[in-house]
């Protein structure tokens, strides 16, 4: 620093590090220190700095170390600020005990006894005297000597000191955790606490939007009434009844606008099960309807729906929509969808994945066609008849390769749909998972699939996809 150079809120600073003994002045270490601890007495304040570097060393340890505790407490006295270095328990004790005044250690390994440069305040430290000379390869024999002169009680408490200052990072560690993770836990709450304030806004949004939609039901019905109303009227019939019903739709929609939110809830709830009630009957019974006319009308329906996808086509590659037959064979069907080289055929209700070299476009006369047509629907009365009695629920396409493997499960899934069967299951394995997630994809293109999953633990696992079917 230079000359003129100023230090925080300290008007004076007193330094005592290091040897001053001096020949030509007679002073002995110690007496270089006393003659500096006699300065810093008498001139330091409350703004003042002291910086003492083995206090109290230099002489013999017990005087030496009461003399440092008698300067100590002049210093504490003033309200003097220092920093104070010292190996002497004494000065540790005061330090525990008197206000104003704080133990500091220096932090030290014991394992690898090296020094951690960490300054740690509140726990006096320990010298370490025992555990350095052992270090550096002080015969045992000569440090059990010391322990014994210095007292088993004395180095005890050194270990003593040493555990506790252990024990305290450690614990210091685990609250620093602690923190964190109340830290985090707090940020987890706010967030589940904003998405269940925007659930309930969308919620109220839901509301609102369904109470304008009851409106506008209401306000039909309304128009419905006032015309039935209108009709009564002109047909002269019980004006009370008219009455009663105009007051039955009053009632009616004042009600609805005095429900509680709890109320509208649970009345949307009863209509959208009744709702769901009825669309379900109505399913059961389209269903019934369709066993019934593949039962009752096999032939008919076959005829109908090959009537129809016969379409005059120009001389040219095969396409969607196009009507051939297979080589060979009499049977009239059309594409209705192309992958590589291989084609999706629907001969009547049967449907088939065949090579696009096998198939030629159908031109034969509409005589003939009609002919064949009658002929092609027996024989596949029959043969669906069979499959209804050979069919099995599941296959199984382990070791098969994938190309065998997708054309065996799109022949399975045909017949699966043909015989009107509501699910199967499809046997593929674990493996690399490349066998499933084919058969998966193929899946996902049939209309008649509604849904692909893995068959339950207990029964395959992920080995195992069962379809439901429509």
């Amino acid at each position: 620093m230079a000359d003129g150079s100023r230090a925080g809120i300290f008007e004076q600073i007193f330094i005592d590090i290091g040897d001053e003994q001096s020949i030509d002045d007679d002073l002995s270490t110690y007496s270089s220190h006393l003659l500096n601890m006699k300065r810093m007495m008498a001139s330091c304040t409350p703004n003042t700095l002291l910086l003492i570097d083995e206090f109290g060393g230099g002489t013999e340890p017990t005087i030496g170390g009461a003399i440092a505790e008698a300067v100590l407490k002049r210093f504490v006295s003033k309200q003097t600020f220092a920093v104070i270095t010292t190996h002497y328990q004494n000065l540790k004790h005061f330090a525990e005990d008197t206000p104003g005044v704080v133990n500091g250690a220096m932090l030290y390994d014991r394992q690898k006894m090296a020094a951690l440069f960490q300054l740690q305040i509140g726990n006096p430290g320990s010298s370490f005297a025992v555990e350095i000379a052992r270090k550096i390869g002080i015969p045992e024999d000569v440090i059990a000597d010391a322990t014994e002169l210095v007292g088993r009680e004395y180095v005890n408490a050194d270990k003593y000191l040493l555990d506790i200052t252990r024990d305290k990072r450690y614990w210091e560690g685990k609250r620093q955790t602690i923190h964190s993770q109340e830290k985090q836990m707090v940020q987890t709450i706010e967030h589940y606490e904003k998405e269940i304030e925007e659930l309930r806004g969308k919620r109220k949004e839901i509301i609102r939007e369904a109470k304008a939609e009851a409106d506008k039901i209401i306000a039909a019905a309304n128009a419905q009434i006032e015309n039935t109303i209108r009709e009564i009227k002109e047909a002269q019939a019980d004006k009370e009844r008219t009455r009663s019903a105009r007051q039955q739709l009053q009632n009616f929609r004042e009600e609805v606008g005095q429900m509680s939110q709890e109320e509208l809830d649970a009345y949307v709830e009863k209509k959208r099960k009744q709702i769901e009630e009825r669309r379900k009957r109505h399913q059961e019974r389209q269903k019934a309807k369709k066993q019934k006319a593949l039962s009752n009308s096999l032939v008919e329906g076959e005829n109908k729906k090959v009537s129809s996808l016969r379409g005059d086509l120009e001389e040219s590659a095969l396409t969607v929509g196009s009507t051939v037959r297979i080589k060979g064979q009499t049977s009239i069907g059309t594409i209705t969808a192309i992958e590589g080289k291989h084609a999706t055929v629907t001969f009547g209700v049967m449907r088939t994945l065949v090579d696009l070299k096998r198939l030629e476009e159908a031109k034969d006369n509409p005589k003939q066609e009609e002919t064949q047509t009658v002929i092609v629907s027996r024989q596949t009365q029959d043969s669906i008849r069979q499959k209804h009695l050979d069919f099995k629920q599941e296959i199984d396409i382990r070791g098969m390769r994938v190309d065998e493997a997708l054309q065996a499960v799109t022949y399975f899934i045909d017949d699966a749909l043909l015989v009107n069967a509501s699910r199967v299951r499809i046997l593929h394995g674990t493996g690399t998972g490349a066998l499933r997630q084919v058969i998966r994809q193929y899946l996902n293109t049939v209309s008649g699939v509604v849904s692909a999953h893995d068959e339950h633990v207990q029964f395959g696992g992920a080995g195992i996809t069962v379809v439901e079917l429509k």
